[in-house]
């Protein structure tokens, strides 16, 4: 997996700091924080440049204010951008101050957010009497 241990390190810390239970899950080449079952955002590695990134759910109310923020940009992870979401590159984390307040406009947008629908893996198939 492929994403900054530091930034994760800083990002649990800010998630501790304020009081909120959060669960991670590797998925996507980098690390997942969810809160609420939900996806809050991920950290990973930009696989052209090698920079770390933050993929930033943010919603579709704030996605265009927040695309004019420096160091934001579309979140383009299957080549066509995907409304609500948005990627922060390192150097708009790069103090405690900045990372916080991209993860306050995540953790702001999380109640709001949809479950994904879980897969029952164990499934069982009626018998056909």
């Amino acid at each position: 997996m492929a994403y900054d241990e530091y930034l994760a390190d800083r990002s649990r810390q800010i998630l501790k700091q304020k009081h909120v239970y959060f669960e991670e899950k590797k998925m996507m080449g980098g690390l997942c924080f969810m809160v609420d079952e939900k996806m809050c955002f991920d950290l990973d590695t930009d696989k052209n440049s090698g920079a770390s990134r933050m993929m930033a759910r943010v919603g579709l109310e704030n996605y265009e204010k927040t695309l004019e923020q420096p160091n934001c940009g579309p979140m383009d992870f299957t080549g066509r951008a995907m409304k609500a979401y948005v990627y922060v590159y390192a150097d708009g984390m790069d103090t405690d101050e900045d990372l916080a307040y991209w993860i306050q406009l995540c953790l702001d947008f999380n109640p709001l957010a949809k479950k994904s629908k879980k897969k029952n893996k164990n499934k069982k198939i009626p018998d056909a009497h």
